[in-house]
C-alpha cells in the first residue's frame, strides 16, 4: 500500500474536522479542533494553517507522506484562484487560503466550498458512487447541492453554483436570509421547520423546537407537527423537481442535518416527487452514506485531483520540449 496521505480539513463556524486520507479515500487518522470563528477570520487561518501543519508533521512522524492539502470552507470560494470569497460563518473575505497554505506547509492545496466537496465524495465513495450524474443537496441551516457529472462538481461562473436553497417555491412565503421571501431554504431546511412549528404553536424563543423533534411529533400523529413536516416536504418537492428538470441526474443524494430523519423524509419526498415528475425521468432519491466524514473526504479528493493535473501538465511541458 502506498504510504502517500492528504492532509484534508472541513473548515465549519464552530469545529473543524481534520484527517489524513490515502489515495483511495480511507482516512487513516482523524481529529476534530475548534474554530471558534468568534477570534476573527485571521485567528481562524492561524488555526487551520496549525493544525494542517501538525497533521502533515504527524503523517511524516508515522512514517507517511503527505503529498497534498485539501481545505474545505463554506460561503462563496473562488475554486480556481484558491480564494475564499465570502463566508459569514467565519467571517472570510477575499482570504487567499491556498497561497497562505502553500508557502506555509509547501504542499499543492486546493480550496472546495464545503458542500461541492462533500458531494464530491457522494458521488465517488458514498451513495451516489457510479450514477454517474449525481445531485447531492445537503439541507441543515440552510440549503444548498453540488452537481457532480462523472466524479467532478460544477463550480460555476463565479464560484456560486448550487445554491438550490434560493429557489422560488413560495412567492407569498416567509422571507429569506437572502433578503427574498419564498425561497426553498426559508420553508424547508431544518432551521425553518423549527420556527415555522414554534410560529403555529405560539413558543417562544427560549424553547425552541428542533427540526428533529417536529418529526418526532408528526410521526407520533400531532396534527401541528405533520402539517409542518407536510409543508416542508412538498417544498423540497417542488425544489427538487426543478433541480431534476435543470440537471436531469441518476440520483439525488440527501444529506445534512435533515437527512437523518430517514425514512420519515424519504418516503413522503419520494412520493411528493413522483407526483411532480411528467415527461423527466425520475431520479433515485437517497440518504447521504458518508455522514460527517464527506467533507474531509471531498477536501482529499479535490486534492488530488489538483496534484493529477500538474502531474499531466508537467508531462506535457516535456513532451513539448523533448520534441525536434
Amino acid at each position: 500500500m502506498s504510504d502517500d496521505v492528504v492532509v484534508a480539513l472541513d473548515v465549519g463556524g464552530t469545529g473543524m474536522k481534520c484527517a489524513l486520507v490515502r489515495p483511495n479515500g480511507v482516512a487513516v487518522r482523524t481529529e476534530r479542533h475548534p474554530t471558534d470563528a468568534t477570534r476573527g477570520p485571521s485567528a481562524v487561518v492561524g488555526t487551520i494553517l496549525d493544525v494542517a501543519g501538525g497533521l502533515a508533521a504527524k503523517a511524516r512522524a508515522d512514517g507517511l507522506t503527505p503529498i497534498a492539502l485539501g481545505i474545505a470552507v463554506p460561503g462563496v470560494v473562488d475554486e480556481a484562484r484558491g480564494v475564499a470569497v465570502w463566508s459569514a460563518n467565519v467571517g472570510f473575505r477575499d482570504v487567499p487560503l491556498r497561497d497562505l497554505a502553500v508557502t506555509r506547509l509547501g504542499l499543492p492545496t486546493a480550496i472546495g466550498h464545503d458542500v461541492r466537496v462533500g458531494g464530491l465524495a457522494e458521488a465517488r465513495l458514498g451513495a451516489g458512487r457510479g450514477a454517474g450524474h449525481v445531485l447531492f443537496v445537503a439541507i441543515g441551516t440552510g440549503i444548498a447541492a453540488a452537481h457532480v457529472v462523472d466524479g467532478t462538481a460544477a463550480v460555476g461562473a463565479h464560484g456560486a453554483a448550487g445554491e438550490i436553497g434560493h429557489i422560488l417555491v413560495r412567492p407569498d412565503g416567509p422571507r429569506c436570509g437572502c433578503g427574498r421571501p419564498g425561497c426553498l431554504e426559508a420553508i424547508a431546511s431544518a432551521a425553518a421547520i423549527g420556527r415555522r412549528y414554534a410560529e403555529l404553536a405560539g413558543e417562544t424563543a427560549d424553547a425552541p423546537v428542533t427540526a428533529a423533534e417536529v418529526a418526532e411529533r408528526a410521526a407520533a400523529g400531532e396534527a401541528l407537527a405533520n402539517q409542518v413536516w407536510q409543508e416542508a416536504v412538498e417544498a423540497l418537492a417542488d425544489g427538487l423537481a426543478t433541480g431534476q428538470a435543470l440537471f436531469d441526474v441518476a440520483t439525488i443524494v440527501l444529506g445534512g442535518g435533515l437527512a437523518q430523519a430517514g425514512d420519515r423524509l424519504l418516503i413522503p419526498l419520494r412520493a411528493a416527487l413522483h407526483e411532480r415528475m411528467t415527461f423527466h425521468r425520475e431520479p433515485q432519491l437517497v440518504a447521504a452514506a458518508l455522514g460527517d466524514e464527506a467533507g474531509c473526504l471531498g477536501a482529499a479528493l479535490l486534492a488530488l485531483d489538483a496534484v493529477r493535473v500538474r502531474e499531466l501538465d508537467a508531462v506535457r511541458v516535456r513532451e513539448l520540449q523533448e520534441k525536434p
